[in-house]
């Protein structure tokens, strides 16, 4: 199907996607609108920019009735905040001319404001899993009436933890109901979701998940430690002209904070940070101003690799080498989307040269290398992970006698050795008057304490 009239779209649609300025759909969308809208389930493995919100949206908006009920009849469950709010509002532009009600639902914020939200009544019901299942639990929400269920991205919910509050959300919902679910990966862990959960599933797959994007220009920088890196950081960084809109990855929340205190001192007015210890409204801030053009850097974590659709991203820097070689596919997938060129850099120490060599045996492909700029101070300062760790092994570790324990200690020890005997009742009670022989002799005490 080379344009969206030949998919037959509603006219209401077919506006907005005009308003939008979209005339062809992307390989995902061409091959998963027949299969959602034949009602079948239907599992999804497609790259991250390539469209998956389009892709099962469009077919789901198609058919869905207008309706004043209070129930949903569409749930989308996404792994994070920043995700539901973007789902959310790429449907309220699918659906200008229609009318149809959408509630976000995520964590960070009061949930009597989202229990109030619910149960003036939805069509359609975009959540992270956590907050979904406290508002079920609650019975502010009910999911007798839904229809259609979508799981996105669901391999990093799983990496997340929530595999629990995923299967015990599909044992509420009804049986007879449509199962679609979009992943980057496909696990042993998905596979065993696919088989309890759904039924006669159709599989649509646009791209292995290693398969580094064609117009992403791939760079390397070996360097010895983490300062070195933030030194040759804030050198590219200089040239505002080529490193227009910049996201730079790090491995975790440490990290990130030590590095913004690096690029603030230099970048103040132009960088801003999203880790998962922030508060929302700061999140949204940082993004909404990223997105914008009002800040030129977004240091980030692994929060930010999947789903969200940030324009315009010139470069995507790797600070650290990720661990899991798919999290470097799903980072660079930041940059170059909708088929524009893009770029991307990574960093990595001879620690985590191992990580990088994953990461091209999964992509079949090397990474091009740069020298190490000569003008770049090589720093010698180490942050606490990269200092060695100081080891005696010949000389065994002694309680020296003032850090020997005391009285106190001894006395704990002993009181922690008496055994429970049962109470008063079973030490000095029964003890006295022993128990009856049966049940039935119930002057058996008083014989006894005759005696």
């Amino acid at each position: 199907m080379s344009t969206f009239d030949d998919l037959k779209i509603v006219t209401p649609l077919r506006n907005a996607i005009s308003d939008m300025g979209f005339t062809q759909p992307t390989p995902i969308q061409s091959k998963a609108f027949p299969v959602v809208l034949s009602g079948k389930d239907m599992i999804g493995i497609a790259q991250t920019g390539t469209g998956k919100t389009f892709a099962y949206m469009l077919p789901i908006l198609q058919t869905l009735p207008y309706s004043e009920d209070v129930h949903p009849k569409v749930l989308v469950v996404v792994p994070t905040r920043e995700l539901v709010l973007q789902v959310v509002d790429e449907i309220e532009k699918f659906t200008k001319y229609k009318n149809v009600r959408t509630i976000a639902v995520y964590g960070g914020t009061n949930i009597n404001t989202q229990k109030m939200a619910v149960m003036q009544g939805a069509d359609i019901i975009v959540a992270t899993p956590g907050r979904l299942y406290d508002l079920v639990l609650s019975r502010a929400l009910q999911l007798k009436m839904v229809k259609k269920l979508v799981i996105d991205e669901v391999d990093v919910m799983l990496d997340l933890g929530f595999r629990f509050q995923l299967t015990n959300i599909m044992d509420l919902l009804p049986k007879r109901r449509q199962n679609i679910m979009f992943s980057a990966t496909m696990t042993d862990e998905i596979e065993a979701l696919i088989t309890n959960f759904f039924k006669d599933t159709q599989k649509v797959s646009v791209a292995l998940s290693g398969t580094p994007l064609a117009n992403i220009s791939q760079t390397c920088y070996e360097i010895p430690n983490f300062y070195t890196k933030a030194n040759l950081l804030v050198d590219l960084l200089q040239d505002s002209e080529v490193y227009k809109k910049v996201l730079v990855f790090v491995s975790n929340k440490k990290s990130a904070d030590r590095l913004f205190e690096v690029l603030e001192d230099i970048y103040s007015e132009e960088i801003c940070l999203i880790h998962s210890n922030k508060t929302q409204n700061y999140r949204i801030r940082s993004i909404r101003q990223f997105d914008e053009g009002k800040n030129r850097i977004l240091v980030t974590t692994d929060v930010m690799a999947r789903g969200l659709d940030l324009d315009e991203i010139s470069h995507v820097i790797n600070f650290d080498t990720p661990s899991f070689p798919e999290n470097y596919i799903h980072r660079i997938g930041r940059t170059g989307r909708a088929e524009k060129k893009g770029n991307s850099i990574l960093f990595y120490t001879p620690a985590e040269k191992n990580n990088k060599e994953e990461i091209e045996a999964l992509m079949d492909y090397t990474i091009p290398a740069i020298s190490f700029p000569e003008h770049i101070e090589i720093s010698e300062k180490k942050t606490p992970e990269e200092r060695p760790k100081v080891s005696e092994p010949n000389n065994p570790i002694k309680i020296r006698q003032e850090d020997a324990p005391g009285e106190s200690f001894h006395e704990k020890s002993e009181k922690n050795k008496k055994t429970n005997q049962g109470g008063s009742y079973k030490r000095i009670i029964e003890k006295k008057y022993k128990k009856r022989k049966t049940k039935g002799d119930k002057n058996y005490n008083k014989r006894n304490k005759r005696k």
